[in-house]
Order: structure tokens, then sequence, then C-alpha cells
């Protein structure tokens, strides 16, 4: 019995869709969890002495680091050095609201969840040192 040309190729084509979903799939679910398991803690700016920080935050897909500056135990301004993202942009005001609140307790920006998450946690990350 001859195997047609079509049929290996048909199969090849196949192999690879599924391989591909399940990586996809994988890398949805590493993500999930990374985003699940961000805490965002507040940071005692009284303990935070003045001066200029960078941080940076990592969960695979959504990437953040900030630059954070720091004068008379307050946040003066916060800069988005990188922010990679997928339809996370909107988020990108979250450093507007954390400079107004002086706290990294606010709300994260509705529809980009996960970078307001990650941009939040590089914000701590600079001004914990981490």
């Amino acid at each position: 019995m001859r195997i047609r040309p079509l049929y290996v190729v048909l199969g090849i084509i196949i192999v690879a869709l599924v391989a591909g979903g399940l990586w996809i799939w994988r890398t949805a679910v590493r993500f999930d969890a990374k985003i699940s398991a961000i805490e965002i803690n507040e940071v005692d700016l009284r303990a935070v002495a003045d001066g200029v920080y960078t941080g940076a935050a990592d969960a695979e897909v959504v990437r953040a680091e900030v630059r954070v500056t720091v004068d008379g135990q307050r946040i003066t301004s916060i800069e988005l050095l990188r922010h990679e993202c997928g339809r996370g942009r909107p988020a990108e005001v979250i450093t507007g609201h954390v400079v107004a609140a002086q706290s990294l307790k606010v709300d994260v920006v509705s529809g980009a969840t996960y970078s307001s998450k990650v941009i939040l946690k590089a914000i701590e990350n600079a001004l914990t040192g981490k």
C-alpha cells in the first residue's frame, strides 16, 4: 500500500496545528498563573530615601520597566521606560493615578487589568529595590 504525498502533507499540517495549539494553551496557562500570583503591596514612602529608582516586572506576555522619582517622601514622577503588552496600552495612565494618590492602592484600568498589575508591580519593585 502506497501513502500518497497529499496525506503526508495533511498529516504534517495537522501535527503542526495541534502542537501550536498546545504551545499557545500552555503559554496562556503560565501567563494566567503569573498574573494571578502578582500581589501589589503598599510601600511606606517615609522609608524611601529621595532619589530615582528603576524597577521592572515580567509576566512573560506583559512586561514593564519604570523610573520612579521620590522627593520629600513623595513620588514626584513615574516614567514608563518599557511596556510590552497586547492591548494593554490604556493601563499606562495608571502611573499618573499612583502619583496623584501617592499610593499603589489605585484601581486597575478596566480592559487593561493585566498591564495595570504589571506596571504597579514594577513601581513597587522600584521603590523596594526588588
